[in-house]
C-alpha cells in the first residue's frame, strides 16, 4: 500500500482493528510519505517496473541492485489456486459446471449457481480425466494473477477438451484461451485497472463499461492464424477484450462481466454460456 498521509486513528465506531494491525497481520508492505501523483505519471509514461521498499538507512547502489537482481514469480497461479476440488451447489440444478481456479472470484461462482448451475471448483493442474469423470456439462476458466504463458498445464487442458465441452473464459482464462488455439499474449504497458473500461461489442455494435485488472493482452493480429474471431475491442487502445470459436463452443471476455460496474449488466454473458450448455445438452453430447 503506498499511500502519500497515512491516519491510524480509526473514526467509525464499528472497527476491530486499525489499518496497520491489518496490514501487519497479513504480510502487506505499506509505505507513507510518497507523492502518489508524481508516481502515477512515472508509471503513466514509463509503464510498470519494478520497485524496492526498504530502510532509508540501505545503500543505494546495494538496493538498486538487488532489485534488478529479483526474479518475478513465475508460480502465482499455483499460489492462489485452490488446493483440492470444493462444492458450490444450488437449489433445482439444469447444470454441471467444472470451474478451473486460477483465482476465481466468488461472484463468478455464485453468477453461475444463480442461472441454475452446480458448480465444482478445480484446481489449475487437475487433468483431463478427472475433469471428464466429473461429467460436466460445461467448463468455466477463471481470472487469475501473471503471466499466461506461465500457466502451461491448463493451456494444454483447453487444447485437449475445447469442442468436447462448451467453455467461458474470463480475464486470464481469456488469455489462456487464446494462447490454446495459437495466438500470443504481450504485456501491456502499466495494464488495465479500474471499473471505467469502455469496450465495444461487436455483435450488437454497443458499448459497455467494464471491470478490468489485468496487465497482459492478446495479439491481435496472432488471431487471424486461429479459428477465433474477435467479439469485443477496448475503445481506449483498441486491445482484444473478446474472442469465439462457434463450432468448439468456446469464448472469452478480458474483463469482469461477474463485476457489472456500469448501468448495462455483463452478466448476458453468463446468459450466452448457459444457451451453449442447454443447446449442447439438446444434442445429447
Amino acid at each position: 500500500m503506498i499511500v502519500r498521509e497515512y491516519n491510524d486513528y480509526p473514526s467509525n465506531f464499528r472497527y476491530t482493528k486499525t489499518l496497520s494491525e491489518y496490514l501487519e497481520e497479513n504480510g502487506i508492505p505499506a509505505i507513507s510519505g510518497i507523492d502518489t501523483r508524481k508516481l502515477t505519471r512515472s508509471i503513466r509514461e514509463k509503464g510498470s517496473r519494478k520497485v524496492i521498499i526498504t530502510n532509508a538507512e540501505t545503500d543505494k547502489e546495494e538496493a538498486i541492485k538487488k532489485m534488478k537482481e529479483y526474479e518475478l514469480p513465475k508460480d502465482v497461479v499455483a499460489k492462489v489456486s485452490c488446493k483440492k476440488k470444493w462444492y458450490s451447489r444450488t437449489a433445482n440444478p439444469n447444470y454441471n459446471v467444472v470451474a478451473i481456479d486460477c483465482g476465481i472470484k466468488l461472484n463468478i461462482v455464485r453468477s453461475l449457481n444463480k442461472r441454475g448451475c452446480n458448480v465444482t471448483v478445480v484446481p489449475y493442474n487437475t487433468t483431463e480425466k478427472e475433469i471428464i469423470d466429473l461429467k460436466p456439462d460445461g467448463i468455466f476458466l477463471s481470472n487469475g494473477p501473471g503471466n499466461p504463458e506461465d500457466v502451461k498445464e491448463v493451456i494444454e487442458l483447453v487444447k485437449k477438451l475445447k469442442g468436447k465441452y462448451p467453455i467461458f473464459g474470463i480475464c486470464l482464462g481469456h488469455q489462456i484461451i487464446s494462447l490454446a488455439y495459437g495466438a500470443k499474449t504481450y504485456k501491456l504497458k502499466f495494464g488495465h485497472r479500474g471499473g471505467n473500461h469502455p469496450v465495444r461489442n461487436l455483435k450488437n455494435n454497443k458499448i459497455e463499461i467494464t471491470s478490468q485488472n489485468h496487465s497482459y493482452a492478446v495479439d491481435e493480429e496472432s488471431l487471424k492464424k486461429t479459428d477465433l474471431l474477435v467479439t469485443h475491442i477496448n475503445i481506449l487502445d483498441n486491445t482484444v477484450e473478446g474472442v469465439a470459436c462457434k463450432k468448439d463452443k468456446i469464448f472469452s471476455v478480458q474483463y469482469h462481466p461477474e463485476s457489472a460496474p456500469g448501468p448495462q449488466d455483463s452478466g448476458y454473458l453468463f446468459d450466452e454460456f448457459i444457451d451453449l450448455l442447454k443447446n449442447n445438452k439438446k444434442k445429447g453430447r
